[in-house]
């Protein structure tokens, strides 16, 4: 099996707005993994995601990050099963969207940039109005969902080649349930073959 470090965050998951999703580890477990255990670790993720606000986040801007996070996890998951969205999740984002208008200001210092946003909520706006883009656009058809049931972590799959999240851990717990079942499954056969081979 791979070892990870279970608190360490997930850059890996093809947007900033996934890796929000992925700073809840194995989410669907009964003891999942918050890595965003407190408002200095939700500033080092911001800070990470080139979106620190001038205000250090507090607490609750931390609260709010992990509500958006749940609020988007409902929309993902619904998004790829291609099933209706939960309503309340819809209201939720519409209303936190509504709440924090962030217009685009450009600044150029080496390269083009964005300027900062202005609070954590603001960072957060950014984060969920690129998560919307992609649910509602023909992006969303390059999204997928980890088959581990204590993870289900949304990723892109633009090839829709790549079966697990990710992460290591899935992959290799995948692989070995999966050899697992095939070592059963030729037993089994041998099994059956020795009782039906005819007696000498």
């Amino acid at each position: 099996m791979v070892r990870e470090d279970k608190l360490a965050f997930r850059f890996d998951c093809g947007a900033a707005w996934l890796n929000l999703l992925a700073t809840r580890g194995r989410a669907f477990s009964p003891n999942p993994v918050e890595r965003l255990a407190t408002p200095a670790r939700l500033a080092d993720w911001l800070e990470r995601c080139e979106l620190s606000p001038a205000r250090r986040p507090d607490q609750h801007d931390l609260d709010r990050a992990r509500e958006l996070r749940e609020t988007l996890r409902a929309l993902a998951l619904a998004t790829v099963a291609e099933r209706p969205p939960p309503a309340d999740a819809v209201a939720d984002l519409a209303d936190f969207l509504a709440e924090y208008d962030d217009p685009v200001k450009l600044a150029v210092a080496g390269r083009l940039r964005r300027e900062p946003p202005a609070t954590t909520a603001h960072a957060l706006a950014r984060i969920a109005r690129q998560a919307v883009d992609q649910m509602t656009g023909s992006d969303r058809l390059a999204l997928k969902i980890c088959p581990e049931d204590d993870c289900r972590g949304v990723f892109i799959d633009p090839p829709g080649r790549r079966r697990w999240c990710p992460s290591p851990a899935c992959a290799s717990r995948g692989r070995v349930r999966a050899l697992r079942a095939r070592r059963s499954a030729a037993a089994s056969e041998t099994t059956e073959d020795s009782k039906s081979a005819p007696e000498q």
